[in-house]
């Protein structure tokens, strides 16, 4: 390996994952969610293994993402999650997508646009139920739907919704309150004879957790890519379900050895001085730091695996290096193998752990890994 660090991720662990969300929602549309890079994964190449693994359309945040895709000669429906500038909405007929509309603004211009190019566009209303983030309240619900059905050139394909406090908590009353919400939400727009044909609010929790909220489409996201959404998630899954779904994480980081130097006792190392040494140590310097993504919080803390043992982390992380403590591995050498994120041998650091080391959650960890690190499919 040329690289001083770089991504393995598992085609494995994601086609299981792939099929183990097929089981729990049979024939409904599966839509993994391939934002921040697929998680950290990698857009294109996760993009396809998801798609062979037998996804039917991929979710986006960005038109940056969506041309990605389109560019890599991905046919599948794609539908945009976040924002599209008006600046930006012609390239919606060009690259063929689905977006998510709020207000009323970007409904104008797409009409203007459909005009302009003699095509129609597909939108998917987003629900207000209580997350407050983008999304259109309640009470101006049909009127806004009405609005976008008078244009005449805009099919309203999607109604979903965001669910807050599904992942965070064991009590999923509030959730629940969400999903009446929304089931509301339906109900009053077919009572004006608005039909939506893809309804969808499940993320992974809800696809794991509750089947009522499969409707027309899930949009899986971080347990896709086999990690558990929390550990309230999983604490729920045990005791509600319990049915043998089993999620493979697919992401590795590793490094290498750059310099091993033998430090005396009572130096310090790093920025700082923070930390002292306590004995003769033998120091491996490795070539990766916060700007890879390996968070400053972590240092003096943590460990790496090397030849399937541990090696603290000792000082800080730095911008493009750490230092670790290989005294009780003799056999560690320049360039040996190091796993940041992932396993060796029987030890391993799963981005839970890596999360707490860093005070964060499992999404930020991988999705924070520089994109410019290569993704390698294994």
């Amino acid at each position: 390996m040329r690289e001083l660090t770089w991504v393995e991720i598992s085609r494995e662990a994601l086609n299981n994952n792939i099929q183990q969300f097929r089981k729990l929602i049979g024939n409904k549309i599966l839509c993994p969610c391939v934002k921040a890079n697929a998680y950290g994964h990698g857009l294109v190449d996760t993009s396809r293994i998801f798609l062979e693994a037998g996804a039917d359309w991929l979710a986006v945040n960005s038109i940056y993402e969506a041309r990605t895709l389109r560019e890599a000669e991905i046919s599948s429906p794609i539908y945009i999650l976040g924002y599209v500038p008006f600046g930006s909405l012609e390239e919606i007929f060009s690259l063929d997508t689905s977006l998510v509309v709020y207000n009323k603004e970007t409904v104008d211009h797409l009409s203007k646009l459909g005009e302009k190019f003699g095509k129609h566009s597909k939108v998917h209303i987003k629900i207000e139920t209580g997350n407050n983030r983008q999304g259109v309240l309640f009470k101006d619900l049909v009127e806004f739907a009405q609005y976008i059905k008078q244009k005449g050139n805009i099919e309203i394909e999607g109604l979903s919704t965001h669910f807050a406090n599904i992942e965070d908590t064991t009590d999923h009353s509030y959730a629940h309150k969400q999903i009446d919400r929304f089931k509301e939400s339906i109900s009053e727009l077919e009572k004006v004879g608005i039909n939506i044909p893809v309804k969808h609010c499940a993320n992974s929790a809800a696809t794991i957790l509750f089947p009522e909220t499969h409707f027309d489409m899930v949009r899986t996201g971080i347990a896709t890519y086999g990690m558990w959404p929390s550990t309230e998630t999983y604490v729920s899954y045990l005791k509600e379900r319990n049915d043998g779904f089993n999620l493979i994480p697919s992401f590795t980081w590793k490094t290498k050895i750059a310099q091993i130097k033998h430090v005396p006792k009572d130096e310090y190392v790093g920025y700082g001085l923070t930390f002292k040494t306590t004995r003769d140590t033998k120091l491996a310097i490795l070539p990766v730091g916060y700007y890879d993504g390996y968070d400053r919080g972590i240092s003096n803390g943590g460990y790496v695996l090397i030849h399937s043992q541990r090696a603290p982390l000792c000082g800080r992380v730095c911008m493009n290096i750490i230092m670790v403590d290989t005294t009780d591995i003799p056999e560690a050498k320049v360039e040996d193998e190091v796993v940041l994120i992932g396993s060796q041998g029987n030890e391993s650091i799963s981005a839970e752990q890596f999360g707490k080391w860093a005070n964060t959650i499992n999404y930020e960890v991988t999705t924070r890994v520089n994109e410019r690190i290569p993704r390698i499919v294994i």
